[in-house]
C-alpha cells in the first residue's frame, strides 16, 4: 500500500473520517471487477432503509438536512452554519440522529430559531415536504424531533426498569410494548423447533385497529422502493456470480427480497456459506439485531469484499484447528460442539460498506447467526484486513499508548506486536469465538433478550482471549511468541477499564453491546484476580494505569468466566446473564471517567472512526463493460450528498 495515501480526511464532534484503499482490484478479473461493481451498487440502494429501521423521523431529517447543505443562500461562514455542518455530519455518520455507540439522540448546537432561518433560505422544492404541508408544518413536525431531549431520547434502551420497546426510538415496533411484542413473537410458529426461521427478523411490527401486524420488509411490502433496486443489481450480479454456488445464493438472496419468505433466508444462508470457491462474496441482507433490544429484526447491511490470499493462510490455519480449540475449551462438555462442521475463515479486503456497516464498520464478522445453520452447516467468518490496516496507520502518532499504558515495556511491546495481536484476536472471536458451543435442546436465540447481544460479544471475546496465551498459537507459526498475547492482555484490560470511556459522556452508563462486553470481562478478572494482583491498579502522578502482573492466571480468569458465558447462553439462563451485565458492564466509576476524560481531551483525538467508500467507474464499449476502475474520494460531506441524490427511493415517513 501507498506511503503517500492519505487515511484520514477530518475531525469533528467526537468523529475521524477515514478512507481505506482496496489492494489487488486492479489484478482482478473483468467479471470480478463487474460483479463487484453491481454488488456495490446493491449494497449503497439499502441506505434508506437503516435511516429509517433507526428512526421513523430520520429521512425526514437527512434529506432536510441535504436540502439546507446544498442551497443555503445566507451566511455560509458564519459560526451557526459551521455547527450546522457538523450536525448534519453527524447524522450522515450515525445513519441518524441517535449517536451510533451510544444510542442517545444527539442536539443541535444550534437554535430552534436559527433552524427556521436555515429552512426559510433553502430551496423549498428540495424539501422533504408531506402532502398538503408547507415550510411552517415541516418545521413544526421536526423541531421536537430535534431540539426536546425528551422526544426520542434513546435509539435502543436496554435497561430493565424501562419498557424495552415502547421506551426505544428505533422504527422496528409502532403502537407495541414489550410484553405484547414477547408474546407475539413467542406464539408465532417457526416451523421445524430444531431449525426454527427466525420469526420476526424482517418485519416491522404495528398494532393497528387493536390488532398486531406484520409489516414485511420486501418487494410489494415495506421497503420496497429501496428493495427493488437492491433485486435489480442483485440481478446484474448473477451472470457474473464467482461460482455455482454464489450464483444459486444470489437467486435464493433475490426470492427472499421477493417474497419476505425467511426460509428462503435461511436457504440461501446455508448456500452462501458452503460457498467456497468464489473469490469476490458478499454480505447483503437483514443481519444484525443489535438494534432491537429484544434482538429480534435485523437491520439493513452489505458489505461487498474479496479474499486477501496471503493473509488468509492465518485465518485458514486457525479454521483448520477448529475441533482442537473446541475440544480443549474449558467450558462444561454438555456445551461443546461434538463435530465442528464447516468453520470456513478467510482476511478479506472490503471493497464496499453498506448500511450498517457504513460509514462506522466492524473490522471482523461471523455468520449466518441462526444457531442451527452454524451447528449443521457452519459459518463463515472474516477479518477485514484493509480496514484494520487504515485504522492501524491512523492510529500511529495518535500518542494513546503512550498516554495509558503504565510503563515504557508495555509501550515497546503494544507497538511491536499489538498489530498483529489484534488481528489475531479478531480472527479466534470470528472464526471460533462466535462458532462455538451450542445450545441446549429448547433454548432460542432470543432467551436473554437485551442482555443476548453483550453476553454473545463476551463469549467470543473470552474464547479468543483464552486461546491468545496458549503455546499452540506459537505451535501453528501464528505468532512468533507469546509476547504478541501480553500486547493482546495489556491492550484488552487498557481499553475494557480505561480508554473505552473516552467514549462515554460523563455521567452515562455504558449502554453499547460491544462496550459493555469489554468492561463485564476487565472488570470481572481484575475483582477476581485482585487479591493475588493479577491485574493491578496503579495511581502515579494523578494518573490511574491498570498493569497485568501475571498472564497465565489472567488466562485462567478468561477460562472460568467464558465457562459461565457459555453455560448461560447454552441454558438460556436469563437471571444469571442479567446480573453479570448489571453488576460488571453498565456502571462507570465517576471519578476515573472524569481523568479518561480529560487527559484524552489533551491529545485532541476522535473516540470513532468511519470510512468514505471508494467508487467504482465501469468503462463501457458500446453497451458492454470493458473494464472498472477506482477512485478514492477525499470529501465526506460530497460523498453523503451524492448518496442522498442516487440512492434516496423510499417516502418520507414510513
Amino acid at each position: 500500500m501507498s506511503k503517500i495515501f492519505q487515511y484520514q480526511t477530518e475531525q469533528f464532534a467526537d468523529i475521524k473520517i477515514l478512507r481505506y484503499q482496496v489492494p489487488g482490484f486492479g489484478e482482478l478479473s473483468l467479471s470480478q471487477k463487474e460483479l463487484i461493481y453491481y454488488l456495490a451498487e446493491a449494497a449503497r440502494c439499502g441506505r434508506d432503509i437503516l435511516f429509517d429501521q433507526n428512526n421513523k423521523n430520520n429521512l425526514s431529517i437527512r434529506r432536510t438536512l441535504e436540502a439546507i447543505a446544498r442551497s443555503y443562500d445566507g451566511d455560509r461562514e458564519s459560526d451557526e452554519f459551521k455547527s450546522f455542518l457538523v450536525y448534519a455530519k453527524r447524522v450522515w455518520f450515525s445513519n441518524g440522529i441517535h449517536h451510533h455507540y451510544s444510542m442517545d439522540k444527539f442536539m443541535p448546537e444550534f437554535s430552534e430559531e436559527y433552524f427556521g432561518e436555515l429552512l426559510s433560505n433553502t430551496n423549498y422544492e428540495l424539501l422533504p415536504l408531506l402532502e398538503g404541508e408547507d415550510v411552517v408544518g415541516l418545521l413544526t413536525r421536526l423541531v421536537p424531533v430535534l431540539f426536546d431531549e425528551d422526544v426520542d431520547a434513546k435509539r435502543v434502551v436496554l435497561s430493565p426498569e424501562l419498557d424495552l420497546i415502547k421506551d426505544s426510538a428505533n422504527n422496528y415496533y409502532e403502537g407495541v410494548c414489550e410484553k405484547e411484542a414477547e408474546d407475539f413473537y413467542a406464539k408465532m410458529e417457526k416451523g421445524d423447533p430444531e431449525r426454527p426461521i427466525s420469526a420476526g427478523l424482517n418485519s416491522k411490527l404495528v398494532k393497528e385497529n387493536g390488532e398486531l401486524i406484520e409489516k414485511t420488509w420486501k418487494v410489494g411490502g415495506m421497503y420496497s422502493e429501496a428493495i427493488e433496486k437492491i433485486v435489480f443489481w442483485l440481478e446484474k450480479a448473477i451472470p457474473v456470480a464467482d461460482s455455482e454456488l454464489q450464483r444459486e445464493s444470489l437467486v435464493k438472496l433475490v426470492e427472499f427480497y421477493k417474497t419476505g419468505d425467511l426460509k428462503a433466508f435461511d436457504e440461501y444462508s446455508i448456500l452462501w456459506v458452503k460457498d467456497l470457491d468464489a473469490h469476490v462474496d458478499v454480505v447483503n441482507g437483514f443481519i444484525e439485531v443489535y438494534g432491537d433490544a429484544l434482538a429480534i429484526k435485523g437491520s439493513w447491511e452489505s458489505i461487498v469484499n474479496f479474499k486477501d490470499i496471503e493473509a488468509t493462510k492465518r485465518a485458514v490455519i486457525i479454521s483448520d484447528n477448529a475441533q482442537w480449540f473446541e475440544n480443549h475449551s474449558p467450558v462444561d462438555e454438555r456445551f461443546k460442539k461434538k463435530e465442528v462442521k464447516g468453520v470456513s475463515a478467510k482476511v478479506i479486503t472490503v471493497a464496499m460498506l453498506g448500511g450498517d456497516c457504513h460509514p462506522a464498520t466492524p473490522i471482523g464478522v461471523n455468520l449466518p447467526n441462526a444457531e442451527w445453520i452454524r451447528k449443521e452447516h457452519g459459518s463463515k467468518s472474516v477479518t477485514i484486513d484493509n480496514i484494520t490496516h487504515a485504522y492501524h496507520q491512523s492510529s500511529l502518532k495518535s500518542g494513546m499508548i503512550d498516554e495509558f499504558a503504565y510503563s515504557k515495556e508495555e509501550v515497546a511491546r503494544a507497538k511491536e506486536h499489538g498489530y498483529l495481536g489484534g488481528n489475531l484476536h479478531t480472527d479466534l472471536h470470528e472464526c471460533l469465538g462466535h462458532g462455538s458451543g451450542q445450545l441446549l435442546p429448547g433454548v432460542g436465540m432470543d432467551a436473554l433478550k437485551n442482555y443476548h447481544s453483550t453476553l454473545e460479544e463476551a463469549r467470543a471475546d473470552l474464547f479468543a482471549l483464552y486461546y491468545m496465551m496458549d503455546p499452540k498459537m506459537v505451535d501453528l507459526g501464528l505468532m512468533p511468541g507469546l509476547e504478541v498475547a501480553k500486547a493482546e492482555y495489556d491492550g484488552y484490560i487498557r481499553n475494557g477499564l480505561i480508554t473505552q470511556l473516552t467514549r462515554i459522556e460523563l455521567g452515562k452508563e455504558i449502554e453499547e453491546s460491544h462496550m459493555r462486553n469489554r468492561q463485564l470481562i476487565a472488570k470481572w478478572v481484575f475483582e477476581k484476580g485482585e487479591a493475588d494482583k493479577v491485574i493491578e491498579k496503579i495511581h502515579e502522578a494523578g494518573k490511574t494505569y491498570y498493569v497485568v502482573n501475571d498472564y497465565q492466571k489472567l488466562r485462567t480468569l478468561f477460562g472460568d468466566l467464558l465457562k459461565e458465558v457459555q453455560r448461560i447462553k447454552s441454558e438460556g439462563d436469563f437471571k444469571a446473564g442479567k446480573r453479570l451485565v448489571e453488576d460488571y458492564a453498565v456502571k462507570v466509576d465517576t471519578e476515573l471517567h472524569k481523568e479518561v476524560k480529560e487527559r484524552f481531551e489533551k491529545l485532541n483525538l476522535a473516540a470513532y472512526a468511519g470510512f468514505i467508500n471508494p467508487d467504482y467507474h465501469p468503462v463501457y464499449e458500446e453497451d458492454k463493460i470493458v473494464d472498472v476502475q477506482i477512485s478514492y474520494p477525499m470529501d465526506f460531506m460530497e460523498q453523503m450528498l451524492q448518496y442522498g441524490e442516487r440512492y434516496s427511493f423510499l417516502p418520507n415517513i414510513n
